[in-house]
């Protein structure tokens, strides 16, 4: 329940001072005999004179239910519609076998990057999200969804040795944009994350952006490693696991290029925590726009207070005239 008119609730405290003065005060100026001594005579107690005092009390409930009235007490329903705008995200990652470096403390930067998707994924509502691996070619390892269950099974199955060893950045991006190329969605984004630089494929970075641009595809770039050489692990058959070290090959030029050439932001991470802040970074600045629309349904019920009001009013008369009127 509402009301149309609430500030003229304010005026029931009015009714109720009424009633306390005349049931406190009143009765002193209505008696009923002037007699200069009419304290000396017995005080009555019946019955008739209690309820006679509570009349008051019957006119400052019809006058407290005529200001809810005013008031104009309203019942409906309301409902809300919220319609969302979603946005269609293909995840990018680089599976290449330099994506094994253990910088990105604890794990190498391929189990760091599917954490942080994941956490991406996670935090998003209203999207369509699929994703792109990609090393020496790309494919699709799971097609635009709102089934976030089924890409986050997907993402995990993530891996190296699917996929013959290399950097095909340009061949990512095509296989994403292709995806989004018709895609209903006005907002089409590309996320890509790799450490190195583009040696394979058919199609050079900067020409797969100006194709995923063509297209309005927007494509935010992230070039994941350290500031220095990386701890890489070689398995040796004879002594085990050892560590190497392997320079950082991130192409940061081309991969700025390529998010300036379709209006998107480039990104260097450099640990674990830095990658988590990119993609945050991103999700900030890809929000889905969410509108609300509230209908409400309202019914008047102020006229239906009229009646008992007047009714009290006519009790309160009937009763002081009648049963409990005031003997001379």
């Amino acid at each position: 329940m509402s009301f149309g008119h609430p500030w003229v609730l304010a005026f029931l405290l009015l009714p109720l001072v009424w009633a306390f003065w005349r049931i406190r005060f009143g009765g002193r100026r209505d008696r009923a005999a002037a007699h200069p001594f009419l304290q000396l005579l017995p005080e009555s107690r019946g019955f008739r004179v209690r309820a006679r005092q509570s009349l008051p009390i019957l006119r400052a409930l019809a006058l407290a239910v005529l200001i809810v009235a005013l008031a104009r007490p309203q019942f409906g329903e309301r409902e809300e519609v919220v319609v969302s705008e979603g946005i269609d995200i293909m995840l990018a990652i680089d599976i290449s076998g330099s994506m094994r470096a253990e910088d990105f403390q604890p794990d190498n930067r391929l189990q760091v990057a599917k954490r942080v998707a994941r956490e991406f994924i996670e935090g998003r509502k209203g999207d369509r999200i699929g994703l792109v691996v990609f090393a020496s070619s790309a494919y699709t390892q799971c097609p635009l969804t709102t089934d976030y269950g089924v890409l986050l099974r997907m993402l995990d199955e993530v891996d190296f040795g699917g996929i013959k060893d290399g950097t095909a950045v340009g061949m990512a991006i095509a296989a994403s944009a292709n995806r989004l190329r018709e895609a209903a969605s006005p907002s089409r984004v590309v996320v890509l994350l790799t450490d190195g630089r583009n040696n394979a494929g058919t199609i050079d970075p900067l020409t797969a952006a100006r194709l995923a641009d063509a297209v309005g595809v927007r494509i935010h770039t992230i070039g994941a490693g350290g500031l220095e050489d990386a701890p890489y692990p070689v398995e040796d058959p004879v002594f085990g696991r050892r560590y190497v070290r392997m320079p950082v090959q991130i192409d940061e030029e081309t991969l700025r290029r390529v998010a300036q050439a379709t209006g998107g932001s480039y990104f260097r991470a450099v640990d674990a925590g830095a990658l988590a802040e990119v993609y945050g970074q991103i999700d900030a600045m890809e929000k889905t726009r969410v509108e609300t629309r509230t209908y409400v349904d309202y019914s008047e019920f102020g006229s239906a207070l009229l009646l008992p009001a007047l009714a009290l009013l006519l009790l309160e008369i009937a009763l002081g005239a009648g049963p409990l009127r005031r003997l001379p």
